[in-house]
């Protein structure tokens, strides 16, 4: 099982810190890196592919350092956000170089299998200067995986790409997670992380402000009551019978149903059946209504 390893590592250009005291593991799957612009997201990706040394810390692949150790790249495949590509090349010249590199036996039998999973076989003998910026995104992600690495970082990998690539890609990294693959990709959009990927790593200011499935974070958050819209057969008996409830705040009618507010998550899920069914009142939706990433992350950032 491959895995990343971060122990209190930091990273800093004279006097401005870009990464304060890091630790965090990556292990198979799906984990989406989360911040905005600036707060630190490449800087790790970086350190990880062995571009950048800790100024403090540890940061390993399965035991072994990044810094100073090409063999990484024999499992670790990076897509980083700038375009490190060569626009004169064609597509197909551009991965097979990339498998070249790695020394791969039949390079450009890898370089057509790569290609094929990012779905850019119809523009391969194009040269890269005429494509557009999904497109080289997705060409830089078959040069990514041309060797097949147990590891792929992707750093803003979504940028430019159109709604059908990016369900295309989104689909692709999901397979690549729930084949074994350790995935983790860079964004400060919450759509796609909260499509793609259900650990995170969320990163504020160069530090992680918060780890693992984002609606047991914000389940956590208990200095703010918890939203849910509520329908029933009868929507102002309920109101009446969960005013009484410690862990009621508030009770509002609409005209669409309930919109209960709740300190207690777990009391009011308990609850709520309970409550339905000594009342005689038929529940027919029970929606948490700020258990979204964007409830998370806003909370997270004013904090």
């Amino acid at each position: 099982m491959t895995t990343i390893e971060l122990r209190n590592v930091s990273r800093w250009y004279g006097n401005v810190v870009a990464v304060n005291d890091i630790t965090m593991d990556i292990g198979p799957g799906v984990t989406g890196l989360l911040g905005p612009n600036g707060a630190g997201k490449s800087t790790i990706l970086h350190m990880m592919a062995g571009f950048l040394e800790p100024s403090k810390g540890t940061l390993t692949v399965d035991g072994d350092p990044t810094w100073e150790n090409p063999g990484i790249y024999r499992k670790l495949g990076l897509v980083p956000e700038r375009d490190s590509v060569y626009a004169f090349l064609t597509g197909e010249q551009f991965v097979t170089a990339t498998a070249k590199l790695h020394k791969l036996p039949d390079p450009e039998r890898a370089a057509q299998w790569s290609i094929g999973l990012t779905e850019m076989a119809p523009a391969q003998d194009r040269k890269i200067s005429t494509y557009s910026k999904g497109m080289r995104q997705r060409i830089k992600v078959a040069a990514a995986l041309v060797h097949n690495p147990e590891i792929l970082l992707l750093d803003e990998p979504f940028n430019g790409m159109d709604p059908r690539q990016r369900l295309h890609m989104m689909d692709l990294l999901a397979r690549l997670g729930q084949e074994g693959r350790t995935i983790l990709f860079s964004s400060h959009i919450l759509e796609e992380v909260e499509r793609l990927s259900g650990t995170i790593q969320v990163m504020v200011a160069g530090r992680l402000a918060a780890s693992g499935d984002f609606r047991a974070i914000r389940r956590l958050m208990t200095s703010r009551p918890h939203v849910f819209h509520v329908k029933t057969s009868d929507d102002r008996r309920l109101a009446a019978a969960l005013v009484s409830r410690d862990y009621t705040h508030a009770v509002e009618v609409t005209g669409k149903g309930l919109q209960v507010r709740t300190s207690d998550f777990g009391a009011f899920c308990a609850h709520i059946a309970v409550i339905s069914r000594d009342e005689n009142i038929r529940l027919t939706e029970l929606l948490p209504t700020d258990e979204s990433l964007e409830s998370v992350f806003g909370y997270l950032i004013a904090n």
